[in-house]
């Protein structure tokens, strides 16, 4: 398996894998914009695992000085439980680390149980806190 930054020519692949295999994200959640926006911020945190020339994974971080984020933690449903998820993440960990990020958060929906099982195998832990956000696409078109 290899593990590299994004390049442009990844982006089908890319938008394929997230909408197979978070088929239920909300509507603003389009995966070509989405990478489209990361492209413009720290477009070194977003990291594509690959097997035999096909895409089976990906990771997208990001760092505002104060703690890390990651989002869209993805492996292809039949390359799950090989590693390629963990792997994924000791990258983001190890590219955090380098910027002198002090904390890794992320958002993981209540319901997904699997997902917060892996994460937790990983020495993540369910923080007491309330998760809150304002859409400002919606609120700068209602101006």
């Amino acid at each position: 398996m290899e593990i590299r930054s994004y390049s442009e020519s990844d982006e089908a692949s890319v938008a394929k894998l997230w909408r197979e295999v978070i088929p239920d994200s909300p509507s603003w959640n389009n995966p070509e914009a989405d990478i489209q926006r990361k492209l413009t911020v720290q477009r070194e945190l977003f990291l594509t695992a690959w097997l035999d020339a096909k895409l089976v994974g990906t990771a997208m971080a990001g760092y505002d000085g104060h703690r890390g984020w990651v989002y869209y933690v993805a492996v292809k449903p039949r390359f799950r439980r090989q590693g390629i998820g963990s792997a994924l993440m000791r990258h983001v960990e190890e590219a955090l680390a380098d910027l002198g990020c002090p904390k890794l958060n992320l958002q993981v929906r209540v319901t997904n149980d699997e997902v917060i099982a892996f994460y937790e195998e990983l020495g993540y832990e369910v923080e007491e806190r309330v998760s809150m956000g304002k859409r400002l696409e919606e609120a700068a078109s209602e101006a």
